[in-house]
């Protein structure tokens, strides 16, 4: 089963520390097989934690190769990751990069740097940083697969 990562986003009234209703716009990673299974699973995902009407105002395929969590619980941020792929053709002895994006949680940009690092220690290649960025991502929603009911024989 090939799932594929979706970036949702919400906007809803949240209630600040002041008591104050702000209409905000947060963004999470879905993982899914379609847009109309990533819309539903997020539905499902936000109901418990929003009071009140909310909109999902965009949902794109975000194109991720990996998602690499933190067990520091104080990570809560998202870091998107440029990282090249170093293959070399045989023939010509030029240097070929293949690039791939991946999400890293961690608490700072260093933190990011060294949660990557420690997810990529058994690849086999070289590779590199090209960029990392912070992103505006909250969090991310993991498929699970729907229980199915026994059927009586």
């Amino acid at each position: 089963m090939n799932n594929d990562w979706f970036e949702c986003k919400v906007r809803y009234d949240k209630t600040m520390e002041t008591g104050l209703l702000k209409k905000t716009t947060e963004t999470y990673i879905v993982e899914a097989l379609s847009f109309t299974e990533a819309e539903r699973r997020f539905i499902e995902e936000m109901t418990p934690y929003i009071s009140g009407e909310f909109t999902i105002t965009d949902i794109k395929r975000a194109r991720l190769a990996e998602i690499f969590e933190s067990s520091n619980a104080a990570a809560d941020r998202w870091f998107k990751a440029k990282i090249a792929y170093i293959t070399l053709d045989e023939t010509t002895g030029a240097e070929k990069r293949s690039a791939q994006q991946v999400l890293v949680q961690a608490t700072d940009f260093r933190d990011s740097v060294t949660n990557l690092d420690n997810a990529m220690k058994g690849t086999l290649g070289d590779w590199v940083i090209m960029t990392i960025t912070e992103t505006a991502v909250m969090d991310v929603f993991y498929y699970k697969q729907a229980e199915k009911p026994m059927q009586e024989k």
